[in-house]
Parts: structure tokens; sequence; C-alpha cells
């Protein structure tokens, strides 16, 4: 049987390829990837560059497996994009142990609240609006989406400088691996994205 948590734990877009591949191999309930009629093997345009309709949920997943699935939507459709910190615990253990996409990673949901406000600071328009891919299995789920955002503030550099904004727009494919508790709340969460790209765009890279 795959180890998923040891095989999110050493590996990235690998990680996530596999991930899939295991779903479809073991049954896992995975979304539709294109609106009702699209042929599901046929590949899709780059979501980042070409909107994707979020497709419905599939019929056959269970009740908790879709009540994930909807929190998580909740969580990047409305709290994250509103910036809605204090509804943050709907879908985040107060334990929560969170992995970046640079390979670090922090525990409890104040630090991880802290670290999502800072993404807002030098990007106030950041948003997530899709997610193209939704897959769900028992407690794990995996959802890609697309992370939007221009960068129009000045951005703290860590070593109490600033980097002056570009005003250029970023929109780059991401993806979530959540790994969920009895009470409906992520217990460990995994982000990933590729970080040149996202500098190459802001004007960094």
């Amino acid at each position: 049987m795959l180890d998923r948590r040891s095989l999110i734990a050493n590996g990235s877009a690998a990680a996530f390829g596999a991930l899939a591949l295991a779903a479809v191999t073991g049954g896992a309930h995975a979304a539709e990837a294109a609106p009702a009629g699209h042929n599901p093997w046929v590949p899709l345009p780059d979501p980042a560059t070409t909107p994707v309709p979020n497709p419905p949920f599939r019929k056959d997943l269970t009740r908790e497996e879709r009540r994930n699935l909807e929190t998580f939507d909740e969580l990047d459709f409305d709290v994250y994009t509103h910036q809605k910190w204090a509804r943050l615990g709907e879908s985040h253990a107060r334990h929560i142990r969170v992995h970046w996409p640079d390979g670090h990673y922090t525990d409890g949901i104040d630090r991880h609240i802290e670290d999502l406000k800072g993404m807002f600071v030098w990007a106030p328009d950041t948003r997530i609006n899709s997610h193209y891919l939704r897959v769900a299995q028992g407690e794990l789920t995996a959802v890609a989406g697309v992370m939007q955002g221009t960068f129009t503030r000045p951005m703290p550099d860590g070593k109490g400088g600033f980097i002056q904004p570009t005003g250029k727009k970023f929109a780059v494919n991401m993806a979530t691996i959540g790994l969920w508790n009895r009470r409906g709340t992520m217990d460990e969460e995994f982000l990933f994205w590729d970080n040149q790209t996202f500098n190459q765009q802001i004007g960094l890279g």
C-alpha cells in the first residue's frame, strides 16, 4: 500500500503526480476535470493563462469527502481571497502543520495566519477563484487551482528593507494536499507552486 504521508513529504511535483496516479489506480473519487460534455482525456489548456471552469463535484463522493472539498473551496474562494482570518479555523486545526513550496514548514494556525497575511502586504488583490481539479479519498484531498494577484505595494525583504513594487501581475498554478481529521479540519497541509515562475512573473526572477 502506498504511504501517502511519506510520499508527500519527500517530493513536490513528483509527489503530486504519484498521488494522482495512486488516486486513479486506487479508486479515489476525483472531481471531473472539465465541464459536462468535455472529454476528460483531452488535455486542458494551461489554467493559469486560459480560465478553466470549476468542475462539479462527482456524485459518488462520500459525505465526508464532499464536505472536505466544499470546505476547501470555501477556504480559498472566500476565507483566503477576502482575508477572513477569523474563519480559518473552519478548515485548519489549531495545531496544523503547513509545508511551504520552499521546503520549510510551520506549526499552528496562528503562525499560518501571519504567513498568509504577509502575502497580501505587497499584493492586496491576491486571490484564488479556480479549482480546476479536485481529488478526494477518505481523509485525503488534493486540489489544483490558480493563484493570482498584482505586485503593487512594497514587499518586505526579510532584512528590514523593502523591494519596490513592479506593478506586474501573477497567475500561477498551485496545488494543495490536505490531511483531514474527523472534525472536518486539516491536521496537515502541503502547498505547491513553482517559485521560479512566480518570481519571474512579478519581475524578481
